[in-house]
């Protein structure tokens, strides 16, 4: 159960870095401008921050002998409070 839920994180992670290189192309391009870019880049960077920070709860949980099920997805707020 633990490496499919981290698995479907991962590849969450991956979509999202998809998202990010076709926002950065479309701007590039001249398809979208650059606040709204700017915006969605900002919206996907705090969701990449709580996957992230998800990944490494689950993985500290599982190295200390813990249910990383009980892992919980933290605010945007204390996310990045967390990293700062």
């Amino acid at each position: 159960m633990s490496e499919g839920t981290d698995r479907r994180i991962l590849d969450r992670i991956g979509e999202m870095v998809e998202a990010e290189r076709v926002l950065r192309e479309q701007l590039a391009a001249g398809r979208i401008d650059p606040e709204v870019e700017q915006q969605r880049l900002h919206e996907l960077e705090a969701e990449l921050d709580q996957c992230w920070d998800l990944l490494r709860q689950r993985r500290a949980r599982a190295d200390a002998g813990e249910d990383p099920n009980l892992a919980a997805v933290r605010s945007v707020e204390d996310v990045e409070r967390y990293e700062s």
